[in-house]
């Protein structure tokens, strides 16, 4: 102790930040202080440790590196980042490893716009980060919708487009872009609709809808009603789209909310981001103590970090307590009343709901002896990298091509999970293409995964051979998950195993648990499948039947089927419960039609 006695004597008397460092010369411990001697001998005052933890990290302590800064605030930022870069054992543990999507609007003539994870310093210009990729699909869905522009990467200067040196292709044809490749778009006109798009990302809808009222009116005013028309069903779209927004209050603009719920030595963060009266972002993090530190310690680790990852510049933000210490040019509110207090709330119930979600995740269960080793045979087994709690088995169902559907089952801990079990209508593929299917399938299961956040599995199981196995590989790839879960293929005709890129099937023995466990899976997915195939055919044939009845359409027959099952409830249905459905004339045609049946 000789050592570090001599190492802290030498310290200055300034702010700055601390790294205690082990005999290996490994970080374990990174701190901040106001005056750095008196904070880090204070950890080494044998009568005043402050907890067991404390004295445990100073017994390992070989040597002290500091660096000085000019303040407080400065140090707060300096630890927060170098606990994020080193992730030293004893430090808060903030449970995120998220990179979040951002929308770029590049640096180019005629610029396109798409969602990137990566920004590049080329003069483009970035909204965001979206803590939700479905966030972000639906802005781009909305600028389609409204604005004709390109999405090619061709060089469009002035020059090249003069020379001719491109043709318009299908995008335009399809009335998706309007052809500035071959000059006819101006520049002026692209960038208008540009400009507009920065104030959508900017949540300015307001100001973008009065601007489109007032040019529908001048537009109709001079006859142009075509061109009128299309300005309403721009101004139609923002307004669906502003609707779905969560408005609290239109006198709050830009306002962080922060909340915190703790449970033992896990702590749950929620944030909001307010801009013009609405809720634009939401954002739950689970923190990990590992020093006994106080919530006010953690909420304030949690608001720095998240303000930096966000790009947050808000001056007031909403928490239930004051934290530890201040931050420069931001206003702490507590508050207790009004619109500012049903927002805390609100986040409040967020991070119940984190807490709520992690008591009931698997990793809480306790598993029995007999599940443990069923688990551990399988990952033996099937040469997986951790124990497969949560498996996942997919299973396509179509007759000719007729009513394509597939299903998914889940099995947690090697029972199933039937509330987590899921079917689909297949949207993509046209005809028996069990291949096409299952890629759609398998893309569309795991994409909302990661959109919601929730819990994958460590293992996939496909029904079928190399030819679906591979197609779900492919999904997913595209969804940058192929290598982070395992995923097998199963043949029905000898129960081969297979894996990707492995043209040798794995044969288990009859009796093994793990091939047991495989095909309950696959027998369970093939009963769901074939369930909603028989239920989706036998709905096909009523609808049909009904749209017969003369004033009956599409809809009123889904309707019909949704209220009453079938054919023979329908028969034995009141006349007047069938009014509920539909109007009383249509109603007394349909219960004469299947009196005379």
């Amino acid at each position: 102790m000789l050592l570090i006695d001599k190492i802290i004597n030498d310290l200055p008397k300034l702010p700055g930040v601390y790294q205690f460092l082990n005999k290996e010369g490994k970080i374990i411990y990174i701190g901040k202080a106001k005056d750095l001697r008196n904070r880090v001998s204070s950890y080494f005052n044998k009568n005043k440790y402050e907890s067991f933890k404390t004295k445990i990290l100073a017994q390992q302590v070989f040597d002290i590196k500091h660096i000085i800064v000019e303040s407080e605030s400065d140090a707060l930022l300096l630890e927060n980042n170098l606990i994020k870069k080193f992730q030293p054992k004893f430090n808060i543990l903030l449970k995120d490893d998220k990179t979040f999507p951002w929308i770029c609007i590049k640096n180019e003539s005629f610029p396109r716009i798409y969602s990137t994870r990566k920004i590049y310093k080329d003069g483009s210009i970035y909204f965001g980060p979206y803590t939700s990729a479905l966030m972000v699909r639906t802005l781009l869905d909305l600028i389609c919708q409204l604005f004709q522009l390109r999405t090619c990467n061709l060089n469009l200067t002035q020059s090249n487009i003069l020379e001719r040196k491109f043709k318009k292709c299908l995008e335009y044809h399809i009335g998706n872009c309007k052809a500035p490749c071959e000059n006819l778009q101006s520049e002026l006109d692209y960038y208008q609709s540009v400009n507009q798009i920065k104030e959508i990302l900017k949540g300015n809808i307001h100001e973008i809808i009065r601007h489109l009222k007032d040019l529908m009116k001048e537009l109709a005013n001079n006859y142009k009603y075509e061109d009128a028309e299309i300005v309403k069903q721009k101004i139609y779209l923002l307004e669906r789209f502003q609707s779905k927004s969560t408005i609290v209050s239109p006198k709050l603009n830009n306002i962080d909310v922060f909340s915190i719920i703790e449970k033992e030595k896990n702590a749950f963060v929620n944030f909001l981001k307010i801009m013009n009266g609405a809720i634009v972002q939401s954002y739950n993090v689970e923190m990990i103590r590992k020093l006994d530190e106080t919530a006010e310690e953690l909420l304030l680790f949690a608001i720095i970090d998240i303000r930096t990852r966000l790009n947050s510049d808000a001056k007031e933000i909403l928490v239930p307590f004051s934290p530890s210490e201040k931050l420069p040019n931001v206003k702490f509110t507590i508050p207790k009343v009004g619109d500012k207090k049903k927002l805390l709330e609100l986040s409040e119930r967020n991070a119940k709901q984190s807490l709520l979600q992690k008591l009931k995740s698997i990793e809480i269960k306790p598993f029995d002896s007999k599940i443990l080793s069923i688990l551990e045979k399988a990952k033996r087994d099937l040469m997986l990298a951790e124990l497969p709690k949560i498996i996942e088995c997919f299973d396509n169902s179509n007759i000719q091509g007729t009513n394509p559907v597939a299903s998914c089952v889940v099995f947690k801990n090697a029972k199933a999970a039937k509330n987590a079990y899921r079917h689909y209508n297949i949207k993509t593929v046209k005809g028996p293409d069990d291949f096409a299917s299952m890629e759609e399938v398998v893309f569309r299961r795991y994409r909302r995964l990661l959109d919601e956040k929730k819990d994958l599995p460590q293992l996939i199981i496909i029904d079928g051979g190399k030819g679906q196995l591979n197609a779900a590989v492919k999904s997913l790839n595209k969804l940058g998950l192929y290598g982070k879960i395992a995923i097998i293929g199963i043949a029905k005709r000898l129960e081969e195993i297979y894996f990707p890129n492995d043209s040798v099937p794995l044969y288990l023995d009859k009796t093994s648990s793990t091939l047991k466990l495989i095909q309950n899976l696959r027998n369970e997915a093939h009963r769901f499948g074939i369930n909603f195939h028989r239920n989706k055919r036998s709905n096909e044939m009523i609808k049909n039947s009904l749209e017969e009845i003369n004033g009956v359409g599409k809809r009123t027959a889904e309707k019909l089927i949704k209220t009453f099952g079938s054919i023979e409830n329908l028969k034995q249905a009141q006349l007047t419960e069938i009014e509920s459905v539909t109007n009383k004339k249509l109603a007394g045609i349909i219960y004469e039609y299947l009196i005379k049946t």
